[in-house]
């Protein structure tokens, strides 16, 4: 767990190739603040050549030619192949992001080869053509379901396995290739990814991974190689991303930013809810796009629920993310730190009481302590922008209605929860938020169902059926007879 982690190559067209220049970037652990490994960072002629070798495997029978079945069996091969490294992977995201180990075996370690597997069965159960009887005039349409081509792939550094599987996975199955461009901050364990794809003997090209920051990702983005791109990250860089495609009249996926609210109705059991909360408000140290984070309480009850909330979060083990109890690890990098202390210090200005913590951790590492503020208003900077950080706001409400408004007066709409003793009453209060997700008691999500925001947290859905599709183009085919 102490060995550096240094690599010279690029993973393009099938195995390891020199870069086009010696430029390196470092990676810094967020706990000890040492550089614990680096890789080679991609120049434009790299993108070039990697998109270029995804399109080349694009139309080569040993890619394009297979049947849905035999491309899903290479599918599982190379789940198998990355199942046997996640104990590596998930080791390996720990060290460059922090993120509690025990959350990252699952989330970084074996999400991924479900989503493998998930998708290898889609593929063979979703026909590639159906037969439709034409309207008004007599005859049949053949509707067909056709890879949508290149895919350009770009993950964010918070769940950076995961997350780059929600794009790859659905990319594989529905026949597409995959140019990966993982952050910077989170490359290592991509390496990973690459040496699994080795072993399964995917063919040359399908998956390619570039290196860098936001200039090799603007340049992939705009290359005129790529037929798609897929995207999560910020708001600010999603619209950027947005624009570029809508003039190249390219489709993309654009999984954004979150301020979500935890709506708690007044029959709901406070410790049952303020456990859960635990949870759906700060998993991964808060780094996670749809946390509840405006936690809306019965103004009869906000004092109750800042006391639980208050000794919640205060109680959450902060330590190494590689001790299995470790509940809050350090934030990502030093510039994530700084960016989260200076909006608590601009909500301790606007106004809100914070009733525990509000600092640095003291010591080494990027930490920042579990912190809750009390007395928000719901027009206040903390309660607006994504803080991306463990710092939960409590906001009163008088009734379900003002609770409901208050939920949906945001730029964001990703995520959500309503906490309650009646689920059919929690149901209610779940369709009327503006949101693309949403939990009852709970929020999980399903590898089954689509996930993605409106409003400013995004375009399009990951996941699901809905996952594939969008990897999909239509065609049809009409017939006379």
């Amino acid at each position: 767990m102490t060995a550096r982690i240094d690599h010279d190559a690029l993973f393009i067209d099938g195995g390891w190739t020199p870069p086009r220049t010696d430029g390196r970037t470092s990676v810094v652990s967020p706990l000890t603040e040492q550089e614990i490994g680096s890789f080679p960072t991609s120049t434009d002629a790299d993108v070039d050549a990697a998109v270029s070798s995804a399109r080349a495997a694009l139309r080569r029978d040993d890619w394009a030619g297979l049947t849905p079945e035999t491309r899903a069996r290479l599918v599982r091969r190379f789940a198998d192949e990355l199942e046997k490294r996640a104990e590596e992977r998930a080791t390996t995201v720990t060290r460059q992001n922090g993120m509690p180990v025990e959350l990252a075996r699952f989330a970084e370690g074996a999400a991924p080869v479900q989503l493998l597997r998930y998708y290898a069965d889609l593929a063979e159960s979703t026909p590639l053509e159906e037969r439709r009887a034409s309207q008004p005039m007599p005859g049949t349409t053949i509707v067909r379901r056709e890879p949508v081509g290149v895919v350009a792939a770009i993950a964010p550094w918070n769940f950076p396995a995961v997350l780059s599987m929600f794009k790859i996975a659905p990319a594989l199955a529905a026949g597409c290739t995959v140019v990966l461009k993982p952050s910077p901050e989170t490359t290592l364990d991509s390496y990973v990814l690459a040496e699994a794809a080795i072993a399964a003997e995917l063919p040359a090209g399908v998956i390619n991974i570039v290196t860098g920051g936001p200039d090799v990702g603007q340049y992939l983005v705009a290359h005129p190689g790529v037929d798609k791109v897929a995207f999560t990250g910020s708001t600010a860089a999603g619209r950027h991303i947005g624009r570029v495609c809508g003039e190249l009249l390219r489709p993309a996926t654009l999984e954004l930013g979150g301020k979500s609210a935890a709506l708690v109705l007044d029959d709901a059991d406070v410790e049952r809810t303020v456990t859960g909360l635990s949870t759906a408000s700060l998993l991964n140290s808060g780094q996670t796009c749809y946390m509840s984070t405006r936690i809306l309480v019965p103004r009869s009850q906000s004092r109750a629920y800042v006391d639980a909330i208050t000794a919640m979060a205060s109680s959450l083990p902060v330590g190494d993310p590689m001790d299995p109890a470790t509940f809050i690890g350090p934030m990502v990098s030093a510039a994530q730190r700084d960016r989260v202390l200076s909006l608590i210090d601009q909500g301790r200005a606007e106004g809100g009481t914070i009733t525990t913590g509000g600092g640095r951790v003291n010591g080494v590492g990027y930490f920042v302590q579990p912190t809750v503020f009390a007395d928000v208003d719901n027009a206040s900077t903390i309660a607006r922008q994504e803080v991306f950080g463990p710092v939960l706001s409590v906001i009163a409400y008088d009734d379900v209605d003002d609770a409901v408004a208050l939920a949906n007066d945001s730029e964001y709409g990703l995520g959500g929860t309503v906490w309650t003793s009646d689920e059919e009453r929690g149901i209610g209060v779940a369709r009327r938020v503006e949101t693309g997700s949403f939990g009852v008691n709970t929020f999980n999500l399903d590898w089954g169902s689509p996930f993605g925001g409106v409003k400013a947290s995004g375009l399009g859905r990951e996941l699901g059926p809905e996952g594939l599709a969008a990897y999909q183009q239509l065609k049809s085919i009409f017939l006379a007879s």
